[in-house]
């Protein structure tokens, strides 16, 4: 008996079942998250190591810097060329400037004075304190002329105060740029001789471009002698003159080739009361 042919119907295609894509996807999401927040928490650590280590560094500048002040203050630390003391110590007077008025109950810095030097130390308190106040004065030498002058010409002496900022010295005049109360002060030495009858006379000036100078002292000398070759002799006059900013001062003497300007005869200055 013959049995009718049927064709084998075809297997079924494998699926995956609709859990597991879930676990996967619920997995994957988890996994986002995960890798999200601990990059996120990577970041902050690192950001915040950065930070501890700039304040680390900032400190250990800090100490380095007090500990080059300690070792130029000591004999060592002057004796050593390594280290630029002068520079330094500047640096840390600049410092201390800025903070003249300390708030009240807030303590000054101090250095350790364990092992100061006494010389470096002395000499630092002294530059601090004149550069808070700067004297106004000046006191200068004469200078020698081969020929007759109108105005005594001055230069700077090695011990006396300069011209600075504040009094500035231009072809002989003394100007001040702070107006005040000044004593003004001058002496001449000279050289008197037989032959010469007339008084010697110095005179101190206000100089005033737009009129005639303003006479401020007076000096005279009528020795005679009968030396015939020179007999020295000085003047000296000195007041006190309320001078204005900018206005200037200078000397002058009847005869200048007679002026001697051996060290410490002839000198011209003056300074803020």
């Amino acid at each position: 008996m013959n049995e009718a042919y049927s064709p084998a119907s075809p297997r079924p295609g494998s699926t995956t079942s609709p859990s597991t894509m879930k676990m996967f996807m619920a997995f994957l999401a988890v996994f986002m998250v995960a890798q999200t927040i601990g990059t996120t928490l990577f970041c902050l650590y690192l950001h915040m190591k950065m930070d501890k280590m700039e304040e680390v560094l900032s400190l250990n500048e800090d100490y380095i810097f007090l500990r080059r002040i300690q070792k130029c203050q000591t004999a060592e630390g002057q004796k050593s060329t390594l280290l630029d003391c002068e520079k330094i110590l500047k640096g840390f007077q600049d410092v201390q400037c800025k903070d003249k008025e300390p708030s009240k109950g807030q303590p000054k810095f101090e250095m350790q004075r364990g092992h100061d030097h006494p010389h470096l130390t002395h000499k630092n308190e002294t530059s601090v304190a004149e550069e808070r106040r700067q004297p106004v004065a000046a006191h200068l030498a004469g200078v020698t002329r081969n020929k007759a002058v109108s105005v005594l010409q001055w230069t700077t002496t090695m011990y006396g105060p300069a011209a600075s900022n504040l009094i500035s010295q231009r072809e002989g005049k003394l100007q001040v740029k702070e107006a005040g109360l000044y004593y003004i002060y001058s002496q001449v030495t000279f050289c008197t001789k037989a032959a010469t009858s007339a008084p010697f006379t110095l005179y101190i000036y206000l100089y005033l471009p737009l009129e005639e100078s303003r006479l401020l002292l007076k000096g005279q000398n009528t020795h005679n002698t009968s030396n015939p070759h020179c007999d020295l002799q000085s003047i000296r006059v000195g007041g006190v003159f309320k001078l204005r900013e900018g206005d200037m001062v200078f000397a002058n003497v009847t005869d200048s080739l007679r002026v001697v300007y051996s060290h410490g005869s002839t000198y011209f200055g003056l300074f803020k009361l």
